[in-house]
């Protein structure tokens, strides 16, 4: 008779050879999936995954940056299954269920009250999508149609849409796609200079000269500015000046044009607060939330906006001023709960200083682990964001293949974590309700895996001669 052991690896064997011929996932070389052991994940507890076998990975990338209470979190659950036994589902198309109309409330008062109105979709991509598309139609409808281009910051993501993809850094990501991009004109980030790894200097003053001598010149056809606020994530946690939002919306409203932040990311306490924009002091006219804002549980996004740009789309039906964008699971009533039993443990968290000191650890413990270390070029931190990059110790790069950061994070999940790489980096991005000891051993492992690997890479000089 076979043992549990023996069951649980023909079980896992089966599933290897299921993903193997039908599995496509996203943002992944295949042939590179392929070729390494796979790691099937089938519980969560708090910080932790758990994969079919009972080893226990912590999540460092809160499964793709959405994690706010952790897995399995038991209030979320209720509020779930609450839901779950009235209704799963209702389309917002003409309709409306209580849930929906509560959670806009909530969202409201993120703003105070100054951005009222709560267009849902399912995901950052389309909540992005939604505030380019509100902001065009807008100036169409008030007779302003020559205000239709956008402008956005070097080096920024907002998403793997196409109108995502046309107001992002045309990188590797997206590149092949420029033939069917639209035009954006972008704008210098702030310059940061590096000392002993860590930033220690960030000056906006350049890229917010260049920003005001492109509205002196274009605003007349500019409709809307993008801004991922304070960290820019996918480009490898880089930070802004405090003021630097602040700036950038008075510039906004000096000109005339829309100001979208780009929340997706920054949302719901990973930086401290409830979002950037109440950080530093703003208001956009566009608030585009996503990933924590329903926990890590559901596919549910929102754009949040003006009465005024509300009133502009208000009429009857032949004079043409309907918003014309839908999601089939927009405002999902299940979504819509957890969000609400979400936001209610986050605020009384971020209140108790829980998340600042978790922050600060984070820190100190990053600081500790890679300072001065011969294969680290730089690292950085903000909130419960961080990133370190990796270079040879004696050259200056290795080759795209060599896949650096790559190696690192399956390294580390022979230490416990799993966590995701940006080219020769690895981002730092845990759940938000992250404890102390779990903070050390995020960066323990990360340590610990780096040193395994990176010195064991071939060696730089070959490397560089064989370019």
């Amino acid at each position: 008779m076979p043992t549990a052991t023996a069951a649980a690896s023909s079980a896992t064997d089966a599933l290897d050879a299921a993903d193997r011929r039908f599995g496509w996932h996203p943002f992944t070389q295949m042939r590179e999936y392929q070729d390494h052991p796979r790691l099937h994940l089938v519980r969560g507890e708090g910080s932790w995954l758990i994969d079919g076998e009972g080893k226990r990975y912590l999540d460092g990338n809160a499964s793709v940056w959405t994690n706010v209470h952790g897995h399995n979190d038991p209030d979320l659950n209720r509020a779930l299954r609450e839901q779950l036994d009235q209704v799963a589902h209702v389309t917002l198309l003409g309709l409306n269920h209580p849930v929906a109309t509560e959670l806009a409330a909530d969202l409201a008062g993120l703003t105070n009250g100054a951005l009222p109105r709560c267009f849902y979709t399912d995901n950052g991509s389309n909540a992005i999508e939604v505030a380019l598309k509100l902001s065009f139609q807008y100036w169409q409808l008030i007779g302003q149609d020559a205000k239709r281009g956008v402008i956005s910051m070097e080096g920024a993501y907002h998403g793997d849409t196409f109108g995502t993809m046309a107001v992002g850094e045309r990188s590797e990501f997206h590149r092949r796609f420029n033939p069917w991009l639209f035009a954006a004109q972008t704008f210098p980030s702030p310059v940061h200079s590096e000392c002993a790894g860590q930033v220690a200097r960030s000056d906006a003053s350049a890229s917010l000269a260049a920003l005001k001598a492109i509205l002196e010149r274009d605003a007349a056809t500019t409709a809307c500015l993008i801004l991922e606020p304070v960290v820019q994530g996918a480009a490898g946690m880089v930070q802004q000046p405090a003021g630097f939002v602040k700036a950038v919306a008075a510039l906004c409203r000096e000109y005339g044009v829309h100001l979208i932040l780009d929340e997706v990311f920054t949302g719901f306490g990973r930086l401290g607060a409830l979002t950037a924009a109440e950080r530093e002091g703003v208001v956009p006219d566009f608030l585009c939330l996503a990933k924590g804002l329903a926990a890590g549980y559901l596919p549910l996004a929102a754009t949040l906006t003006s009465e005024k740009v509300y009133e502009a789309f208000v009429g009857k039906f032949s004079e043409g001023k309907t918003f014309f964008h839908g999601h089939t699971f927009s405002g999902n009533p299940l979504g819509c709960a957890v969000a609400r039993a979400s936001l209610r443990k986050l605020k009384p968290m971020l209140a108790s200083g829980q998340v600042a000191e978790r922050a600060m650890l984070l820190g100190r413990e990053m600081q500790d682990a890679f300072a001065g270390h011969p294969h680290v070029r730089a690292f950085r931190q903000f909130g419960l964001t961080g990133s370190v990059e990796f270079k040879p110790a004696s050259a200056e790069c290795w080759p795209t293949d060599t896949r650096a950061g790559f190696q690192v994070a399956l390294a580390a999940r022979r230490h416990g974590l799993i966590i995701r790489p940006l080219g020769d980096s690895i981002l730092f991005v845990p759940p938000i309700s992250i404890q102390a000891d779990e903070v050390k051993h995020l960066v323990r492992a990360v340590r610990l895996a780096m040193d395994e690997v990176l010195p064991t890479l071939p060696h730089a000089s070959f490397l560089s001669a064989n370019r």
